[in-house]
Formats: structure tokens, C-alpha cells, sequence
């Protein structure tokens, strides 16, 4: 997940909630504004919305090319 930053600012910063036990209990967004005490440590990495959709988009074609190597491999693996 990444730190989102909108367009007035605000950051959406990922947060995890486990139990006491480390299970995973959920994942949200928490947000933050300009003068937050966390807002100055997340916001060298936040994304704007545009720039984290462009980076699903890249992800995706990569894991497109990457899935069609493996299959490749793996049919070469099976004719051996």
C-alpha cells in the first residue's frame, strides 16, 4: 500500500491492524494534514493519486511479461 498524497495535501498512509497474537486483522488509510506530528516523516514518500495509479498499471504489464517468461520456462521444463 502507499502513502497517497491528495490534492489539498492530506496524506493517506497505510496502517495494519494485527491481534496480540500477530494475525492480521485489517488494512486501512489513516489521514494526515499539513502540521500532523507524523505528516513531515511520511511525506517524502507519498505518491499523488496519478502518480500511484500509473505505478499499478506499470506493475501489472511487468507481472503480464513476467507470467508469460515463467510459462515459457515451465513448458520448456516439462518438454525436457
Amino acid at each position: 500500500m502507499d502513502v497517497i498524497r491528495l490534492a489539498d495535501g492530506t496524506l493517506r498512509v497505510p496502517q495494519s491492524l494485527t491481534s496480540e497474537d500477530g494475525r492480521l486483522i485489517g488494512n486501512a488509510y489513516v489521514e494526515l494534514r499539513p502540521g500532523d506530528p507524523d505528516y513531515e516523516q511520511w511525506l517524502p514518500e507519498s505518491l499523488t493519486e496519478e502518480e500511484a495509479a500509473e505505478r499499478r498499471r506499470r506493475w501489472a504489464e511487468e507481472d503480464d511479461a513476467l507470467e508469460r517468461e515463467f510459462l515459457a520456462f515451465k513448458a520448456d521444463q516439462e518438454g525436457a
